[in-house]
């Protein structure tokens, strides 16, 4: 072996291991020296990426979409419709004070001028038209009264309320006001109307008032709603809503679907024709077609109670604030007027009927202050969102002379038997009101003015040719009720019998028809 090769491989073995050693200690002991290799070996791996990228297979990659593209092609979620809950509050609280109108004020107001043998039948006829009216408005009232596009009745459309509770979007349906851009719901527009077709029929009650079968009552209920009501208020209220009115382009053809006589330009605030002259002129068809109460002008037939005439009397001015100022729709400036015209007219009625009542009869009644405050309700009702004050005393002084004279005179000199005044108080005092109205909405009067451009501004003004169309619609208004009371009336006769006999009338239709009596002594 030799040994002197051996020798040297060992050497060199030796000596690289060492240098390998030395090279490691001065790569750790040397971090600027250690940096810089390793970002040459990242510009290495850096520079060798594109060539492997431009080597290797594309790839789809896609297109940004620019954000208003993105916008346009996402459908908008739908929105509410923005109510006030102030308005929608007032509007709540007025169909319950209108409510309370009917049930128990009106009630209790014709049951104390009622003799007491028939207190309980004047309560009862009172409550059940109530009750049957609000399933009759429901059902198809609302409907006829409140669609369509003829100008004297609506469609059935709405029947059941079809349509008025939720559209498609799962939101309430909105409904317009007398303002634009303001909306409540119109279930809620829906049930204030209701309240106004019960007590417009439980009125015409004190026509005939101790003298009508209760199948007959009931059978002319649903007659003269569907065939007098329901047409006069689609005439004097249905419209298109302000909003509908955008330039002076669109204005006739709107009008020509709104109600006749709201074409015509008929002002009526809160029912003056709608309800107390219709009301009251198929109360005094019903006096004549029925007759006199057996012993009329020979036995008394004076009020039974007078306490419950004036309790019922004080709620129905309580419950006339929801009837008047909640005909605004809305909690501004003009119910705000609504409402201290029907304070103040009304107290001015009162007076003006004892006043008068004094001079002539030598007396001032309770009976008299009451039946005049009720006058001048009636009165104001067509015109207290429309007239100022001075307007307001106008009305009430007049309504409360004219509805005393018609009382207390007309009716002796025709001879006919309107047992609790429905047609001396409301029909009376329902012209008087819708007349006068023509005369006081001029602001030279103090009045609010009427709409003159159709609603596209609106712009407000006056013209003394309102008069004659307030007389127009008044005309109109007295000869649909007779019309189709006489109609209804005939029907009845016909059909279920007009009047009890003459010993259930003697013994009181508490008994005779009911089986019950309102007071056990």
């Amino acid at each position: 072996m030799d040994f002197r090769k051996i020798s040297l491989t060992l050497a060199l073995a030796m000596g690289t291991a060492l240098g390998s050693f030395s090279a490691g200690t001065a790569l750790a002991q040397d971090p600027a020296t250690a940096q810089a290799a390793t970002a040459e070996a990242a510009v290495a791996a850096s520079d060798a990426a594109p060539a492997e990228a431009a080597a290797a297979p594309a790839e789809a990659v896609p297109t940004p979409i620019p954000a208003e593209a993105v916008a346009e092609a996402a459908p908008e979620a739908p929105k509410p419709p923005v109510y006030n809950n102030g308005d929608v509050s007032w509007m709540m609280m007025a169909t319950v004070l209108v409510i309370f109108m009917s049930l128990p004020g009106l009630a209790l107001f014709y049951g104390g001028m009622a003799r007491k043998k028939n207190m309980l039948s004047t309560l009862t006829q009172v409550f059940t038209i109530f009750c049957l009216i609000a399933v009759l408005w429901v059902v198809y009232g609302y409907s006829l009264a409140f669609s369509g596009t003829n100008p004297f009745i609506g469609t059935l459309d709405k029947m059941f309320l079809k349509g008025v509770i939720y559209n498609a979007e799962g939101f309430f349906v909105p409904t317009a006001t007398f303002s634009k851009g303001v909306v409540i719901p119109e279930l809620m527009f829906a049930m204030f109307q209701l309240t106004f077709a019960c007590i417009t029929v439980a009125l015409i009650a004190g026509g005939y008032a101790e003298r009508m079968k209760f199948k007959a009552v009931l059978l002319f209920s649903v007659l003269f709603f569907t065939f007098a009501y329901l047409p006069m208020a689609h005439m004097v209220w249905w419209w298109p809503g302000p909003d509908a009115y955008t330039s002076p382009d669109v204005v006739a053809d709107l009008n020509a679907t709104a109600g006749y006589l709201w074409q015509l330009g008929a002002l009526d605030f809160a029912g003056g024709t709608v309800v107390h002259i219709n009301a009251g002129i198929a109360g005094l068809v019903c006096a004549i077609f029925l007759g006199k109460r057996t012993g009329y002008g020979k036995v008394q037939m004076a009020p039974h109670s007078l306490t419950m005439t004036l309790i019922g009397a004080s709620m129905l001015w309580v419950g006339w604030f929801g009837f008047n100022a909640g005909s605004n729709l809305e909690a501004n400036g003009y119910a705000v007027l609504a409402l201290a015209n029907t304070i103040f007219a009304t107290a001015v009625a009162a007076l003006s009927w004892m006043f008068v009542e004094w001079i002539i009869k030598g007396k001032p009644s309770l009976l008299g202050g009451v039946s005049g405050a009720i006058a001048g309700l009636v009165g104001i009702t067509p015109a207290c969102g429309f007239v100022g004050i001075e307007g307001a005393f106008v009305i009430g002084l007049v309504s409360g002379i004219a509805c005393f004279l018609a009382v207390s005179y007309l009716k002796k000199a025709l001879g006919y038997d309107d047992a609790l005044d429905a047609f001396g108080v409301h029909a009376v005092g329902g012209i008087v009101g819708a007349i006068l109205v023509g005369v006081f909405v001029d602001p030279a009067k103090g009045g609010a003015g009427y709409v003159t451009d159709g609603w596209v501004g609106p712009t407000f003004g006056y013209d003394s040719a309102q008069i004659m169309i307030q007389v127009k619609a008044v005309a109109i208004a007295v000869v649909w009720s007779a019309v189709v009371s006489a109609i209804a009336l005939l029907i009845c006769k016909f059909t279920v019998g007009l009047r009890v006999t003459e010993e259930q009338e003697s013994e009181g239709l508490d008994i005779a028809e009911h089986g019950e009596k309102a007071y056990h002594d």
